[in-house]
């Protein structure tokens, strides 16, 4: 990880990231979009398993993890040839995965057996599994790699458990159906959204106390349209991005006051968020209008929408 992080920094200090491209996976057409950031058009579509949801890079940027959720597997795509060169064990309906700063090991939310799955990328086999609460879905590990969290829907709770050991530490009550959970670089703030209960919550990482409920109120918008569910910090953490689903909106929140100081009209069902490296860019995937919303992160106003597949769910950026 240390390592890709000082390759992008002298990208940037040569003049800027080249050839930025983002996948999106299409939940719908089980497919990847292809999309080259710099012209904001769809260069490729490949297919994949069956309901591709979360993907994720490698620390190298060389291969792409998809959560194939019909499939019963992570699929890991050479993106090179854009062919997929083998599946991972997942367990059952894989929605939502996030890997260590080891960029080995993989923590997977299986929704439909209140497990996460935790496997080990290079052997390709599983290394233990944490019972969670109801509907597991966003995952997270602290910047030091110590801890895991899992956010389970039903449950509404945050399950916090030692990332090593795999035994559990603690639990947090958060908002209705919580669905994405966000360290900050420091990891000292762990950022949680709560889809049915329209809020997101900034949770103390160290005492796994809640230090604020943030709300969201958009004028001509009804209030249970209002589902947040992505979500972003800015490279220099003073800036949260939250995709709020059918509301239509990102919301855009001050991280020293958080308090909302921006709402940004996208697409039909908002889902997901990546930005480029250098921060200057955020996408955000619409489901329902199948397109990709570019949004420049210094004006705040939204470039282009790019069409993509149908149900277009999550992204992710290779500089």
């Amino acid at each position: 990880m240390r390592r890709a992080a000082v390759m992008m920094v002298a990208m940037l200090a040569a003049g800027g990231v080249r050839a930025q491209t983002a996948y999106v996976s299409n939940e719908k057409d089980d497919t990847i979009s292809v999309i080259d950031v710099k012209s904001m058009t769809v260069t490729q579509t490949v297919k994949v398993g069956r309901r591709p949801r979360g993907i994720t890079l490698t620390p190298d940027f060389k291969q792409l993890y998809i959560c194939a959720s019909d499939s019963d597997t992570i699929q890991v795509m050479d993106l090179a040839t854009l062919k997929i060169v083998h599946d991972l064990p997942s367990g059952e309906d894989p929605e939502q995965f996030t890997l260590h700063p080891d960029g080995r090991r993989l923590y997977v939310a299986n929704e439909n057996n209140n497990v996460v799955t935790v496997i080990d990328t290079q052997t390709r086999r599983v290394i233990g599994q944490v019972d969670v609460g109801i509907e597991p879905e966003g995952m997270a590990v602290s910047p030091d790699g110590k801890v895991a969290v899992n956010t389970s829907e039903t449950t509404n709770m945050v399950h916090w458990f030692d990332a090593d050991k795999l035994t559990l530490l603690d639990n947090t009550l958060v908002g209705s159906r919580p669905r994405f959970a966000l360290f900050d670089k420091e990891g000292r703030t762990l950022w949680v959204t709560a889809e049915v209960g329209g809020t997101v919550h900034v949770i103390d990482a160290a005492t796994h106390k809640e230090r604020q409920t943030i709300s969201f109120a958009i004028p001509g918008i009804p209030k249970d349209k209002i589902q947040p569910v992505g979500l972003r910090l800015s490279n220099d953490g003073k800036l949260a991005f939250v995709a709020l689903g059918p509301a239509n909106h990102v919301a855009v929140i001050d991280t020293a006051s958080l308090k909302v100081v921006k709402y940004l009209l996208v697409g039909r069902r908002v889902w997901h968020l990546a930005l480029t490296p250098d921060g200057s860019r955020l996408l955000a995937t619409n489901g329902v209008s199948g397109d990709v919303s570019v949004i420049d992160t210094e004006r705040m106003e939204v470039l282009k929408s790019i069409p993509v597949g149908r149900y277009p769910w999550g992204v992710a950026i290779r500089p």
